[in-house]
C-alpha cells in the first residue's frame, strides 16, 4: 500500500516535463510500492495485521526523523498540528493500512494491489461531492464508470452476489481506498499550513506509530507472540525501510523535480509490480476475468488522467 506523504496533494503544480532520472525515479517507487504486497505476505507469516501496521510505521519513523534533521527541519510545534496530523494519519495510514493488511491474509497480494489501484476513482467521486473546484469532467465520470465495471469484472459476480469467499476482503480493500481518497480532500488544508512536506509525512508517521500502539496491544497482545522467523521479520523490514521511509525520500525527490502531477504516475504501474512479485515469488494466479477487470481498471485510471489520450491525438496531428 502507498500512502503518499499529503501535503502536496494540495498543491496546484503543473506539470513539467521528464528527464530520464525523473522516469528512473518512478520505476523505483512502483518497485517499492509496488514491492509492500509482498512484502506483507511475508510479514504475515509471524506477525498479526495489526502489529505489523505497528512495526512498519515504527521502524519506518527512524530514518524519516534522521532524514528531517539532516535537512533542517522541525517537527509540527503545535497541538493543533499535531490532532490534524493525527487525523491524517488515521484516514491516510492507520484504517486503510489495517484493512489491506488483514485482507491480504485472504486474498492474493496482487489482487489486493489492483483494488489499490482504485484509489483515483474513488478520489473523483470525493472530490466532486466535498469541493468546488474539483468537479468532475465527462472523461473522469467515463474513466470512473469504466473502472468500476474493471472492479466488478475483476471480483466477479459470485463475490458480487454475496456469495464468494473474497466479498469481505474484497470489501475492505475498497473501504481502504476510499479512506485514502478523502485523506486526499482532508490533506488539502496543509497546502496553507506553513509546515513542509517532509515534515507532514514525518509527523501523520510518527502519529500513526503512537494511535496502533493500544489498538495492536489490545487485539494482538503483541508482548505474548511467539518469535516470529527470518522470512516474517524480512517482510517487515523490507516494507519498513523500503516500501515507507525510502518510497517517501524518493518521494519528495521526484516531486521536486517532475512537480506533483507526474509524481503521481507511479501509482499507476504498482499492480504490474505486485502481480509480479506474487506470481514469481508466491505463487500466486490471475483468474483470466481478473486480468480483463486489470484492463478495465487501468483503461478507466488513463480516461481519469487523461495523459494517454492527449499524447495520442498528439500523435495523430503529426503529418
Amino acid at each position: 500500500q502507498a500512502a503518499l506523504p499529503l501535503g502536496t496533494a494540495a498543491m496546484t503544480l503543473a506539470p513539467k516535463s521528464m528527464s530520464a532520472s525523473d522516469w528512473g525515479l518512478i520505476g523505483a517507487l512502483s518497485f517499492l510500492w509496488g514491492g509492500a504486497f509482498y512484502f506483507n505476505v511475508l510479514a504475515l507469516r509471524g506477525f498479526p495485521p495489526n502489529t505489523l501496521v505497528l512495526l512498519r510505521m515504527a521502524i519506518a519513523c527512524v530514518p524519516l526523523l534522521l532524514l528531517l534533521k539532516f535537512a533542517g527541519q522541525s517537527l509540527p510545534q503545535t497541538a493543533r498540528q499535531w490532532g490534524e496530523l493525527a487525523v491524517l494519519a488515521s484516514m491516510n495510514i492507520v484504517l486503510p493500512f489495517i484493512l489491506f493488511t488483514w485482507a491480504q491474509a485472504r486474498i492474493p497480494s496482487g489482487f489486493a494491489s489492483v483494488l489499490n489501484a482504485t484509489t483515483p476513482l474513488w478520489g473523483v467521486v470525493v472530490a466532486h461531492v466535498l469541493t468546488q473546484d474539483e468537479k468532475a469532467t465527462t472523461s473522469r465520470v467515463v474513466g470512473v464508470l469504466i473502472g468500476v465495471a474493471g472492479v466488478a469484472v475483476m471480483i466477479g459476480l459470485e463475490t458480487l452476489s454475496g456469495t464468494g469467499r473474497d466479498v469481505i476482503p474484497s470489501v475492505a480493500c475498497l473501504a481502504a481506498t476510499l479512506s485514502y481518497a478523502l485523506a486526499s480532500i482532508y490533506g488539502r488544508r496543509f497546502g496553507s499550513s506553513g509546515m513542509q512536506p517532509m515534515t507532514i509525512a514525518t509527523g501523520q508517521a510518527m502519529a500513526a506509530t503512537i494511535i496502533m500502539l493500544p489498538i495492536a496491544a489490545v487485539t494482538d497482545q503483541f508482548w505474548r507472540l511467539p518469535p516470529a522467523g527470518s522470512d516474517a521479520w524480512g517482510g517487515i523490514i523490507g516494507v519498513a525501510l523500503l516500501s515507507t521511509s525510502l518510497a517517501y525520500i524518493l518521494y519528495f525527490r521526484l516531486l521536486e523535480s517532475a512537480g506533483a502531477t507526474n509524481s503521481l504516475l507511479a501509482t499507476f504501474t504498482i499492480p504490474v509490480v505486485a502481480i509480479f512479485l506474487g506470481i514469481m515469488f508466491l505463487g500466486e494466479t490471475l483468474a483470466p476475468r481478473q486480468l480483463g477487470g486489470i484492463a478495465l481498471i487501468a483503461l478507466g485510471l488513463a480516461a481519469i488522467d487523461g495523459r494517454p489520450f492527449r499524447w495520442l491525438a498528439g500523435k495523430s496531428n503529426v503529418p
